[in-house]
């Protein structure tokens, strides 16, 4: 595993909160939280698309000014950078031209100091319809660095504080485990918070995934991932059940009250987001927890392999 996937990751340094406007309150709540916990850097940023037309004066001519439009929503955002200096908190704010996915993907790019985004997502209609081609769905799928989704269904009331006690980590034996359950590991020591590794298997995949072998010896496997110098720090408990992973993981979160769930998001393809199926995106529609996720982008860049070539889509990186 690369150092530049391990530093500074469970304890980030600079906070990216792509704003919004109005912002999501449950959203930069959470973000706010996370940056005095961690005593981070919060980055407020805001992408817009239209230019602000000016009209020279006395000459009747109309003229687009990128310079002013900017200035105008930086402005924008000054009521969110002081509540968040108020706090305590370093805050800087950025605004920028263009597309707000791909703004947020440049701007992670060009800020290799910032460690972790968090941002909102929302879901028209009928919960779980994720919106097709969101921001939050393109980031999780392309972002360097871990990406914290505040879903709709977030409980904001049960996490004010946003203290994280249990962490409910979605994992297989692929290789592309081993970097997800790391991760989740790492989180659990720098906050003291117990860890859950579940495993869920369909039971059309039970006999292949079995292979003779017992779950007791599964659930060992997956205990086996967690880094030999986290096993003395962090309390693991591994959960090996069948079933629908989404449901699953959606139940055991809500029984043994989890407050942050991490998965790997190899399954977060534009087709899955268009046919609302992949399991990522009915998990973010449903979790009452945020959601921690790891790309693609992330998880091969550890090293591990991210594809099970078994399956025509792998629903979460290293998970189903």
């Amino acid at each position: 595993m690369s150092d530049a996937f391990v530093s500074g990751w469970s304890k980030p340094s600079t906070i990216l909160f792509p704003a919004e406007l109005p912002a999501d309150e449950k959203a930069f709540s959470f973000a706010l939280a996370q940056a005095a916990e961690f005593g981070a850097k919060l980055i407020l940023f805001h992408s817009y698309e239209v230019l602000a037309v000016t009209e020279a004066e006395g000459s009747g001519t109309r003229f687009y000014d990128s310079a002013a439009t900017a200035r105008l929503e930086l402005e924008k955002l000054e009521p969110l950078a002081q509540r968040v200096r108020e706090a305590g908190i370093e805050c800087a704010t950025v605004a920028r031209l263009g597309s707000p996915a791909e703004q947020i993907i440049a701007c992670l790019g060009e800020r290799p100091e910032i460690d972790r985004v968090v941002m909102g997502t929302h879901a028209p209609g009928p919960i779980g319809k994720m919106l097709v081609g969101s921001v939050a769905e393109t980031v999780l799928r392309s972002a360097p660095v871990p990406v914290c989704i505040i879903g709709p269904a977030t409980v904001s009331g049960r996490y004010r504080n946003y203290a994280t006690r249990t962490i409910l980590c979605g994992v297989s034996l692929h290789q592309s485990s081993s970097t997800v359950v790391q991760f989740a590991a790492e989180l659990a020591a720098e906050q003291g918070a117990r860890l859950i590794l579940q495993h869920v298997i369909r039971p059309q995949e039970q006999a292949q995934i079995l292979g003779g072998r017992s779950v007791d010896r599964i659930n060992g496997e997956l205990l086996d991932l967690v880094p030999a110098a986290l096993q003395g720090s962090v309390t693991v408990h591994a959960i090996v059940v069948p079933g629908d992973p989404t449901d699953e993981l959606l139940y055991w979160a809500s029984a043994e009250q989890t407050d942050l769930i991490v998965v790997g998001a190899q399954g977060a393809s534009a087709f899955a987001a268009a046919t609302c199926q992949g399991v990522v995106y009915k998990l973010l529609a449903h979790a009452q927890c945020p959601v921690m996720t790891l790309s693609p982008q992330v998880l091969d860049a550890s090293g591990k392999k991210t594809a099970d070539t078994r399956q025509g889509e792998v629903f979460l990186a290293g998970v189903f």
